[in-house]
């Protein structure tokens, strides 16, 4: 199979960058869509400068560029708001409270969340790198929790072991001949029918995962040594391309068959490219990999710079993967806030409206980040000053 190219940004050592790597120049840029102007914003200047990233060369950027930090921060502000349970609604951006966009990092989404604590790290499964692997594969392929519940009415436990392609595809297959539907909406999975031969795209699917297991591909990963590497391996295989190789390496990489830094290594999906023409008119000649580090790099003085509040998660910086993915979110976000700027999509709609839900946001990351006493900690503290109070 022809393997497409792929410029990978150049790696850094670890840590914070150091801040003389950019020499920014930035003026400010009219916003002309009013609902893409937050309460807090500053007044808009009546004779607008450009906005100079310098790097190698002037990276040239539109008035998209700061909707991009100002959604970050807001986003991030429901998420804590919902996670103390406060009354919504959350926020008071009428593009947020009228569409659904995901969290500005991506563990924290619904699904995300849910791979985490009931798939990933479940006390009543095996931990073995093998089965871990199989349960995120057979999770991510369909990328819909209740698909899996399904599966757990239907069998129970689900293990490697206990695995059979007939019993599967049975409940699979009525599922959807009951008028549900087993995929998430949340990406398009190839049907991979030239590469097994199966009629349905779920059968080909759990084949393509035998080959995996056959291949020993869990054991191979635990042995890799790099982001970047793990990514290759996936997307070596049919129906797995440079966007789905890169979210599989990145969900593996919440277990403990991985333990790859989220900073070494950015594959932009079609969504944040289309983020990136809109938030750059000129690239100053950086790939698209390169202009999602130089994000991460400038994420603390940028909110410095615009008076943002960004509320990390509990410590933790905004990733690759996050940037990333607030690209896709912005790329949405621009269609209603800026609709003048055109991605190379053309798409002017944003299909998904939000709707809220009312269940308590019980966070939980994976064990080696350590987030998960933080969280604890900062939520006996907000009881016992709530009892202070009462007192």
């Amino acid at each position: 199979m022809r393997r497409k190219s792929l410029e990978p940004a150049a790696k850094r050592p670890r840590g914070h960058p150091p801040k003389k790597r950019i020499d920014r120049a930035i003026g400010t840029r009219s916003i002309e869509s009013p609902v893409a102007t937050y309460p807090s914003e500053p007044p808009i200047s009546a004779t607008p400068a450009p906005i100079v990233l310098r790097h190698l060369a002037p990276a040239k950027v539109s008035e998209v560029y700061e909707t991009y930090w100002r959604f970050a921060a807001e986003r991030q502000e429901v998420f804590f708001r919902r996670a103390r349970a406060e009354a919504g609604p959350w926020t008071t951006n009428p593009v947020l409270m009228t569409y659904k966009f995901t969290n500005a990092y991506r563990a924290s989404d619904r699904v995300s969340q849910y791979l985490i604590r009931h798939v990933i790290y479940r006390a009543d499964l095996p931990s073995s790198p093998r089965e871990v692997f199989f349960r995120i594969l057979l999770f991510k392929l369909f990328n819909k929790i209740e698909t899996w519940e399904l599966l757990e009415r239907s069998f129970g436990p689900i293990t490697f072991e206990d695995y059979r392609f007939s019993r599967v595809d049975k409940v699979l297959a009525g599922a959807m001949s009951d008028g549900r539907r087993i995929y998430s909406a949340a990406y398009i999975m190839p049907p991979g029918s030239r590469s097994f031969g199966k009629p349905a795209k779920h059968q080909n699917h759990l084949l393509l995962l035998e080959r995996m297991m056959e291949d020993r591909l869990p054991e191979q990963l635990a042995q890799t040594r790099t982001m970047q590497e793990g990514f290759e391996k996936l997307r070596s295989y049919p129906t797995i391309g440079d966007f789905l190789a890169y979210q599989f390496i990145t969900d593996i990489n919440y277990s403990e068959i991985t333990d790859f830094n989220e900073m070494d290594f950015v594959v932009p999906g079609p969504g944040a490219r289309d983020g990136l023409r809109k938030c750059f008119t000129d690239p100053g000649g950086l790939n698209e990999p390169e202009l999602i580090r130089l994000m991460a790099d400038l994420q603390e003085p940028e909110f410095e710079r615009l008076g943002l509040d960004f509320k990390s998660l509990w410590g933790r910086r905004l990733q690759l993967i996050d940037c990333q993915n607030l690209f896709c979110e912005v790329d949405k976000y621009a269609r209603v806030a800026h609709p003048q700027i055109a991605g190379r999509t053309g798409r002017t709609r944003i299909k998904q409206k939000f709707e809220p839900t009312l269940t308590p946001i019980q966070s939980f990351y994976p064990p080696k980040w350590n987030l998960n006493e933080r969280i604890r900690a900062s939520a006996t503290g907000a009881i016992k000053a709530i009892g202070t109070a009462a007192g």
